[in-house]
């Protein structure tokens, strides 16, 4: 018994006194935690080095984009072809995808050998081999009478434009084809595949093995977005934010990274890690200075490393007893999958043993424990080098997120990864240690690189056919400019319809008579009260107004409008504002003051005269009974009347867009048009009397409140409306009214968005074909995130975070598609605006027998103040559509009520110069 406990003493003090030995020798390869953060640190630097296009140029690390923009989802379906070309076997693949409500896959494959004459010969000789190869795999699998999407694994540096294109940089491992580099690795596949005439085979993806690897994981795992090799070669991919990504144009979205990570330190940048062992390995190498991260990680180096330790080692008398044998001098003796086999838990030193015999070599116990020790700390160092950058590429996952915490699943491949007992185990733990703040997955591809290709093809595939599908859709709503002038013209026809007394009653657009006849000339004063009444809210204001300097000075408080009131009977509504302007009154102290008053009232109104409006119907979602064909103004009176509290001077009643148009005319005498583009649409310009049949005299001018919200209520824009109009129309509380309004204003705009989602999900195009309950609710899709969606400075995550407000799960990829929509349905109201407007400014220009005109719009409206594009497209339709009027847009401010309180001025005005006559 004592005897067994010394011998396993001696072999305990025999095993430490050898590691230390070891690690004394290697001290240089034992890289500590604070040299793992700083190397995290310098690849990080590379990283943006790479992605920047200045700084491209001069980057180790190369940072490809693969224009390869999303993974699967799971629907895809189909039956493609693979080619793997990369390592030392070639494989040729037939994927059948299958959707079938679970992810499917089967693959067929055969290899081929990959001959050193054909891997170092000439570049057209290896690509006929490969196209030889193929159609002998067609041709045994039956498949020469189909047309057959291909994707292409091509497991080196390629710089990629597109897809299906890639430029060989340079090539790596032992292939040394010539006149490669620097040509398109699809065009000489596909010019070489033109000689086999039966087969017809349609190149869609050319993808790079650490690519294949992501995307074969991200079949089976939604969370993957990573891909790492570590084999024969050793590099990594990512999916990066396209904003980040400056040598490809667009910031929509996100696109995989081929790091190219190998080359990480050819610039210097590893100098202080690099060892005399990597400097001699790196010399004997086929492309010595290059690939300097790879000869320290890779399976192709590991064993050499090895075997050049071992070599001084036995030189300087710590092995083998200063013996060498002549295998040990010879290259490639030792390989990566004998570094595997010395360090097996159990049977590593027997293993050594029997490696270091068959090199010539007698080795002792003692040996034999140091050279597996060499190879632990050799394969130590390559885990933690790819730990560390490794790191580098996830914590940049997790900062463009915005998360403190990140989820993720990072697809793992290649030989030394898969063989290698102790390499996946230190590799996770070094990868967990430096990024804590990461939940991370590793999760090794089963089929390798080759079903991947296959997979980037039906990703491709899939991606092609619904984008046929999205830009059919959106195309609805792109406007060509023949369209653009039937609607000026149209438009045109209409306002001259409203302006006759024959025609008036059938036409669209009312063109009703205001009664305003004259703009501010600066000699206004005095204190007036304006109401506001034209959505939810409700404001009464009190307007001073100084002559001379045009100064206003406004006093208001906001009321709201219960949607019961909106939709009771017309006594309740009009008790309900007298309630306000009574509460107003003794909120400024002016209960028994005698005010003019003007009232906003921004609904369609017939007027005889400024004071009296007779409402024709409700929009906007007001529904109150009683009230339609009546004088809202003998409403207002006799309300007041009720409430027996004061009296006012109701001077006179005003639509929203006359206020606008009188606000801006007090600032600029040019300004002859009112706009409104916000919850509603409307608009009104100062016409010539004589041209206005409905009103007596033919002196001056009268403003015209257009209610343009009504063109196309006879049917003329029925070729520009779409399904999505109609069922917004059908689904509102006018059908068939409004028609203009509904596709122009923010109140509907959101809705018809809603409604295109809805569709969109339907067809599986979005949100994995699931509607949320929320998307079904009428609504909940406002205007105001068109807004936010479009915004230029919103980056694809904060969409995701409004959808995800409506119940909406989006990927990314949803993230695009929804913001297109948006953009689609807000740029085509802004130009239906603009070719309405041009209608409006021509028709001046003409009836004043100008060559060129010159004019002021006064505008307001949240959709045209908040929208990031409607306002510049809007101007830019016009300039279009009236290319001999020069048309200024000036921002309102607070048309509804300034402006009212103006025209009540304006009113009083002339009242006194026609007494004073």
């Amino acid at each position: 018994m004592f005897a067994v406990h010394l011998m396993a003493f001696y072999f305990t003090k025999l095993k430490e006194d050898q590691i230390k030995k070891v690690d004394r020798f290697l001290y240089h390869m034992r890289l500590s935690d604070e040299t793992l953060l700083d190397i995290m640190a310098r690849f990080q630097a590379e990283m943006q080095k790479g992605l920047g296009k200045d700084t491209n140029p001069t980057a180790s690390v190369k940072m490809l984009p693969t224009f390869v923009r999303a993974i699967p989802d799971g629907s895809e379906n189909g039956e493609f072809l693979s080619l793997d070309l990369g390592g030392s076997k070639f494989r040729v693949l037939k994927v059948q995808v299958s959707e079938e409500g679970k992810r499917n896959v089967q693959m067929e494959s055969q290899f081929y050998p990959t001959p050193n004459e054909i891997i170092r010969g000439n570049g057209t000789e290896l690509f006929e081999y490969v196209a030889d190869c193929l159609a002998d795999f067609m041709e045994t699998k039956g498949l020469k009478q189909k047309k057959l999407p291909l994707g292409l694994t091509f497991s080196f540096p390629c710089r990629q434009t597109k897809l299906e294109e890639g430029v060989l940089l340079s090539w790596t491992k032992k292939f040394k084809a010539r006149g490669v580099q620097d040509t398109d690795i699809v065009s000489s596949l596909s010019n070489a595949m033109r000689k086999h005439k039966d087969i017809d085979v349609d190149i869609l993806a050319l993808v790079n093995d650490t690519v294949g690897t992501m995307m074969t994981c991200a079949y089976d795992d939604p969370y993957c977005e990573v891909g790492v090799i570590i084999g024969t070669g050793t590099n990594a991919c990512y999916m990066e934010d396209m904003s980040n990504i400056d040598l490809v144009e667009g910031d929509e979205g996100r696109m995989c990274i081929n790091t190219e990570w190998g080359a990480f330190g050819d610039d210097g940048a590893l100098e202080d890690i690099r060892t005399e062992f990597d400097r001699e390995l790196d010399l004997g190498s086929l492309n010595p200075g290059k690939q300097l991260f790879e000869k320290m990680i890779s399976g192709l180096y590991l064993g050499e490393l090895v075997r050049l330790i071992l070599l001084k080692m036995a030189k300087t008398g710590l092995l083998f007893g200063g013996e060498k044998s002549s295998a040990l001098h010879i290259k490639g003796k030792i390989e990566t999958r004998h570094v595997a086999a010395m360090e097996r838990y159990k049977e590593g030193l027997a293993n050594t043993r029997e490696i270091l015999t068959d090199l010539g070599l007698e080795p002792s116990e003692a040996d034999c424990i140091a050279v597996q020790h060499v190879c632990t700390i050799v394969s130590f160092r390559s885990a933690n080098l790819c730990a560390a950058a490794l790191a580098a590429i996830l914590t940049r996952l997790r900062e463009n997120k915005k998360l403190v915490r990140l989820r993720t699943t990072v697809g793992m491949d290649g030989t030394l990864y898969k063989i290698h007992p102790q390499y996946p185990k230190r590799l996770h733990k070094v990868v967990r240690k430096l990024v804590p703040n990461c939940d991370v997955r590793f999760l090794l591809s089963e089929s390798g690189s080759a079903k991947g290709a296959a997979m980037v093809t039906a990703v491709a595939s899939r991606v092609q056919a619904q984008r046929k599908q999205i830009d059919k859709m959106l195309a609805l709503f792109q406007l060509t400019p023949e369209q653009l002038v039937g609607v000026r013209d149209k438009m045109r026809v209409e306002l001259e319809y409203g302006l006759k007394k024959d025609t008036h009653p059938l036409a669209t657009v009312k063109m009703l008579p205001t009664y305003v006849r004259g703009m501010p000339d600066g000699t206004e004063k005095g204190k007036f009260l304006a109401l506001d009444l034209g959505g939810t809210n409700f404001r009464v204001l009190l307007v001073k107004i100084r002559s001379g300097r045009r100064s206003v000075r406004m006093y208001n408080k906001i009321f709201a409008i219960p949607l019961e009131i909106m939709q009771g009977t017309g006594e309740e509504l009009f008790d309900h504002i007298v309630q306000c302007i009574a509460d107003f009154l003794d909120y400024m102290g002016l209960k028994g003051a005698q005010l003019p008053l003007g009232f906003t009232f921004s609904f369609p109104c017939r007027q005889a005269s400024i004071d009296k409006g007779t409402l024709i119907e409700w929009t906007k979602g007001f529904k109150a009974t009683d009230c339609e064909g009546e004088d809202v103004v003998d409403m207002l009176r006799e309300a007041i009347k009720r409430r027996n509290e004061f009296d006012l001077d109701i001077v006179a009643v005003v639509n929203d867009t006359v206020g606008t148009m009188m606000t801006c005319g007090y600032e600029d005498r040019n300004c002859e048009i009112g706009l409104i583009a916000g919850t509603g649409s409307n608009m009104c310009y100062m016409e010539e009397m004589k041209n206005i049949e409905l009103v007596e005299g033919n002196e001056g001018k009268m403003c015209i409140n257009t209610e343009w919200g009504g063109f196309g209520d006879n049917g003329c824009l029925d070729d520009i409306r779409t399904q999505y109009d109609k069922e917004v129309d059908e689904g509102s509380l006018n059908p068939g009214k409004q028609r203009y309004e509904k596709m122009t204003s923010g109140m509907y705009l959101g809705e018809i968005v809603r409604q295109i989602l809805i569709d969109l999900t339907k067809q599986g195009l979005l949100f994995r074909g699931q509607i949320s309950e929320r998307l079904r609710t009428r609504g909940i899709f406002e205007t105001k995130f068109l807004s936010q969606i479009e915004s230029d400075r919103l980056a694809l995550l904060q969409v995701r975070g409004i959808l995800q407000q409506l119940g909406l799960d989006s990927t990314c990829e949803d993230s695009i598609v929804v913001k297109e929509v948006c953009g689609a349905v807000s740029r085509r109201a802004a130009q239906l605006y603009g070719a309405g407007l041009a209608a409006i400014v021509e028709k001046k220009r003409e009836d004043q027998g100008l060559e060129h005109l010159k004019i002021t719009v006064g505008v307001d409206g949240t959709l045209y103040k908040l929208h990031p594009h409607f306002s510049r497209i809007l101007q830019e339709t016009v300039k279009e559509l009236a290319p001999r009027c020069d048309v200024m847009f000036m921002l309102s401010e607070d048309g509804s009520g300034k402006g009212a309180a103006l025209i009540t001025a304006v009113a009083k005005r002339l009242q006194q110069a026609r007494k004073d006559n």
